[in-house]
């Protein structure tokens, strides 16, 4: 009976992460199908896809060492001695493979010169996301460096300074790009006092996954009776609860707040108007260099 519990878990299981996984990489094609719908990016902060890039590059590396990686494996184990093994699975990078892509797309999208869509002049990547952009990186490189110093014998002995902590570092730059990415475009929408621009249901999607991407860590911890699971991917768990809170803000924001002012399906006259067919090349060079 036990054995047949334990088959049935693992099997919902991955059934909950598959179905996370579809919802979540679902929630990335509303919004560039929108912008190539309307032909234009009026509503949508560029800060979002500049941050998500850099994000989901930084969660692939991680799901992909903790899958495949022998040394990241080995001292996970070391620092959890009750986890059998990570709690990440092979859908959690195919997830974070997907929405480099896609990511990728939507930012480039802001480029005229590429898909000759409308943006306006003040769609500029603010000074904070490029702080966060680059010192995100500059945190990675330290931890490294740290690593190649301080560790006996250059980051392979998990008792002290280590590489998984080099993985870690890269789960808190998504963390933290997680927590920050929502807010230019909460602050967008409440400035413009509408939602037009921004896709509705990839928030739909977000949330259903990010619902289920919980309910699959705490039943994989809960069945284990060891919570270490949640403590020991804390990137997963946290990220569930954060694209939670957002996502019911935007819902708030769309459904409540501004619902007189949505409309999917054509632009206003004011954003006609505040427009600019072709970035200036000091804009183009200005982003250029920070993706």
């Amino acid at each position: 009976m036990a054995s047949q519990l334990e088959i049935f878990i693992r099997a919902l299981s991955r059934l909950l992460g598959w179905i996370y996984t579809f919802c979540w990489s679902a929630s990335f094609y509303p919004q560039p199908i929108k912008n190539c719908r309307r032909r234009s990016l009026i509503g949508l902060a560029i800060d979002f896809p500049t941050v998500n890039v850099l994000g989901f590059i930084c969660y692939a590396i991680y799901t992909s060492t903790f899958l495949y990686s022998p040394v990241i494996r080995r001292q996970y184990a070391f620092r959890h001695p009750l986890e059998e093994e990570p709690t990440v699975r092979f859908n959690d990078l195919a997830f974070a493979a997907h929405a480099v892509i896609l990511s990728l797309i939507v930012y480039t999208q802001f480029w005229p010169i590429i898909w000759g869509y409308k943006v306006s002049p003040h769609q500029k990547i603010s000074k904070p996301i490029a702080v966060l952009f680059w010192g995100s990186l500059v945190a990675v490189a330290t931890v490294a460096c740290i690593i190649l110093v301080q560790s006996p014998d250059r980051g392979y002995d998990p008792a002290s300074w280590a590489w998984i902590d080099v993985i870690y570092t890269l789960s808190y730059v998504k963390l933290v790009i997680t927590v920050v990415k929502y807010i230019p475009q909460a602050w967008v929408n409440y400035k413009r006092k509408s939602t037009v621009g921004w896709s509705i249901y990839q928030i739909l999607l977000d949330l259903t996954g990010g619902v289920l991407s919980l309910i699959q860590l705490i039943i994989d911890s809960s069945f284990k009776s060891d919570w270490s699971g949640v403590t020991g991917n804390p990137v997963k768990f946290l990220l569930s609860n954060v694209t939670i809170f957002f996502d019911i803000i935007f819902i708030v924001q769309h459904y409540i707040l501004y619902k007189d002012a949505v409309d999917d399906d054509s632009n206003d006259s004011q954003e006609q108007d505040s427009v600019t067919p072709l970035l200036s090349e000091p804009d183009r060079l200005s982003r250029t260099a920070v993706v």
